[in-house]
Order: structure tokens, then sequence, then C-alpha cells
């Protein structure tokens, strides 16, 4: 699913959280997430250049001007990008070997970067039966936790231009 970008996969991790709990829901979520991420990038990298180009040239545009200004603190800033919701993960996936996104960086920045979502995801499948809707995984306590750690991921290179101006 995450592969070929089918909606869906939220609910796949509230039943891995149903169905093994937290540890191992977070970790198969996890899992699961960089991979199809991992194959997202590769299936990109291969033929995605044109979709990427005509769906989204502003923000491809934007996303590379970002890539260039940060290449020495890349990581961080995939790590802001995959824990806060700034843009769409379907996006990072296929831009991301596009703009010349090491695949080292875009692996461990996925793979950490998924953690906080799966877990609020997987936990909340624990707690199924309560559920009425997808809305009710996403309160403003869980968001602005996501925004917390994105911002502390990104501090770093926040921090680092004050010191790299003269």
């Amino acid at each position: 699913m995450q592969t070929f970008m089918i909606p869906g996969t939220v609910f796949m991790s509230l039943l891995a959280g149903a169905l093994f709990g937290v540890f191992k829901g977070v970790a198969l979520v996890v899992f699961n997430a960089t991979a199809g991420a991992s194959s997202c990038f590769f299936l990109s990298k291969l033929i995605g250049r044109p979709l990427v180009i005509s769906l989204w040239p502003d923000k491809l545009s934007f996303f590379q001007a970002q890539v260039a200004k940060r290449r020495g603190r890349l990581l961080n800033y995939m790590l802001f990008l995959r824990v806060t919701p700034t843009l769409p993960n379907t996006f990072i996936n296929m831009a991301s070997p596009i703009v010349d996104v090491p695949y080292h960086t875009f692996f461990l920045a996925t793979s950490i970067g998924l953690i906080p979502a799966a877990f609020v995801t997987v936990k909340a499948g624990i707690a199924l039966g309560d559920l009425r809707s997808v809305g009710d995984l996403y309160d403003f306590q869980s968001i602005a936790t996501l925004f917390l750690i994105g911002i502390i991921s990104i501090a770093p290179t926040l921090l680092g231009k004050d010191k790299e101006k003269p």
C-alpha cells in the first residue's frame, strides 16, 4: 500500500495495535512503512520524474531549494518533514530521489521519523472499540506533540545558522 500510495495504511496501523500491542505493533508498522517508502523511493528514481514534475512543480522547486540549502544537516531536515505534517509523505517519498536526497539519509529519517505517528496510531488501535472515526486519532495533544518533536529535530539546523553567520 505504501509503495503505490494506496490510502488506508492508517487502518493497518490500527489493526497492528489491536493485534500485537504497542511495542510489536510500532515495530511492525515502522518496518512496513519504511519498506514501502523505500520501494516508492526507488520506483520514483526509475520512472517517477515526469510524474512528480507534472503533479507538484511548485512543491518540487521548493523542496529542491530546501534540500540544497540544508545539505549539511539534511538528516535533521528530513526528520522534521517526517515528524510534522508539513509535506505529505507521498510527496517526500516520490520527490526525494529527484532532488538528490541520499538513500541512507532518506531511510534513516523515515525509520526514525515515522515512530511518533506510528506510536499514536498503534496505541489508538489498542482502544479500537472506543474510536468513532479516523479523526479521533489525532486530537490537539497528538498534533502538538508531533510538532514539538519536529521542532526538536530541526533545532540543531536552526541553531547552526547563527554559528555560520560572520
